[in-house]
């Protein structure tokens, strides 16, 4: 189930952002972008409307005076440059408070608020730090005993699997999608068409990009960022 979702922002540059992150989260469905809350009205009286992306600062009716006049208002985040209006927003019941500029990953925190409400379209679960099991990998001849806590990344090579462990590396004959399922439980994330991380090595993320204590650094596919993010950083 997908959020039908309008932005209400006068600002083309800020419209863009918003236009972009949408796009690129799987559950929300752009309905329509207004530059105005008196013209934005006319969509939530003809269809229904889970989610308003609202600027505070608009022409003809500010985004707070737009709320007071909802009687039943859908799920709300605000988008401003200003951080004065953050207590009467949430006065007013508003799901997020963004301020501008924000990242992609402070969007989808705000997002996923308003999905776990409304349509939970993501049965992850959360990485289990307690979880440390031992596994054996087929390398050439051998079948090699490593902990799973030891793993930094996978790495896809073709039909073989990479394993970069702290300092060895071994090479599996099994595609990356066979590690994909069988790690599934445990503290592992595909993140890229070509890495599957251990989150529990994790030092910081940073844009698209995931970064490791050995000073490795890999980035996060555009196709795996919101489940990514909604599994490892909510």
């Amino acid at each position: 189930m997908k959020l039908n979702c309008i932005i209400i922002e006068d600002q083309r540059p800020a419209q863009e952002i918003l236009e972009k992150y949408i796009s690129e989260i799987g559950t929300l469905r752009l309905i329509g972008t207004y530059t105005d809350a008196i013209t934005a009205m006319k969509a939530l009286n003809n269809q229904t409307i889970d989610l308003i992306f609202l600027d505070i600062h608009l022409p003809k009716l500010s985004g707070i005076d737009f709320l007071k006049t909802l009687r039943q208002k859908p799920k709300v985040i605000l988008t401003t440059a200003f951080p004065d209006y953050a207590i009467e927003s949430y006065e007013l019941d508003v799901e997020d408070y963004l301020l501008k500029p924000f990242s992609f990953q402070r969007f989808v925190k705000a997002v996923s608020k308003i999905k776990s409400e409304v349509s939970p379209d993501h049965d992850f679960k959360q990485p289990d730090q307690s979880i440390q099991e031992d596994i054996f990998i087929k390398s050439g001849h051998d079948h090699i005993r490593i902990s799973t806590k030891d793993i930094i990344y996978l790495k896809s090579d073709t039909d073989y699997t990479e394993f970069h462990l702290t300092s060895q590396k071994y090479l599996s004959p099994e595609r990356l999608k066979y590690w994909e399922e069988k790690l599934r439980d445990h503290n592992f994330v595909r993140i890229h068409k070509s890495y599957i991380i251990n989150t529990s090595r994790l030092k910081k993320v940073a844009g698209s990009y995931v970064h490791f204590d050995n000073d490795v650094s890999l980035p996060i596919g555009r196709a795996y960022k919101e489940e990514f993010y909604l599994r490892v950083l909510k």
